[in-house]
């Protein structure tokens, strides 16, 4: 019976296409048959997610555990079928997963059309500003009289 006793990451990169769970030793540990061996970093030694289906790409990936001298080879394909593995890995990545959705969320065109409008109709707004300014320092009451009706 294989069962996670640890899984934090040593450190995660992202980048467009996948999520990298860097792992490192003391981070990682099983417990296989009641006895616990800790992550050493002799074949693998990442995670792989993919951004956009969220899975794990790297399942042929060996990672190696050891206890004293004893060293025993687990596949990703075999710590994926483990549901407190998959758990534990979902936590660590979850954040992740929330940035990558936040950054993809391209504005409609509507919602630019809008955002548009909001800063030519504030930039009219300090143009007539300055210009009533401009009149005030000319003394100039008709451009005055007029710029101000603008603002109403």
């Amino acid at each position: 019976m294989v069962t996670v006793k640890l899984l934090k990451p040593y450190y995660i990169k992202m980048n467009s296409e996948y999520i990298r769970v860097i792992l490192a030793y003391q981070y990682f540990s099983l417990n296989v048959n009641k006895k616990v061996y800790h992550f050493v970093p002799i074949e693998g030694q990442e995670i792989l997610v993919n951004r956009k289906t969220k899975q794990v790409v790297n399942t042929e990936t060996k990672f190696a555990f050891q206890k004293g001298k004893d060293i025993i080879y687990i596949t990703m394909k075999k710590l994926t079928s483990l549901s407190d593995f998959m758990d534990q890995l979902e936590d660590i990545i979850k954040p992740y997963y929330e940035k990558t959705e936040a950054l993809s969320t391209v504005p409609t065109k509507d919602e630019i059309n809008e955002q548009t409008s909001l800063i030519i109709e504030q930039l009219e707004h300090e143009n007539v500003m300055r210009l009533i300014d401009r009149a005030l320092d000319e003394q100039n009451e008709v451009d005055f009289q007029s710029l101000s009706k603008l603002l109403t």
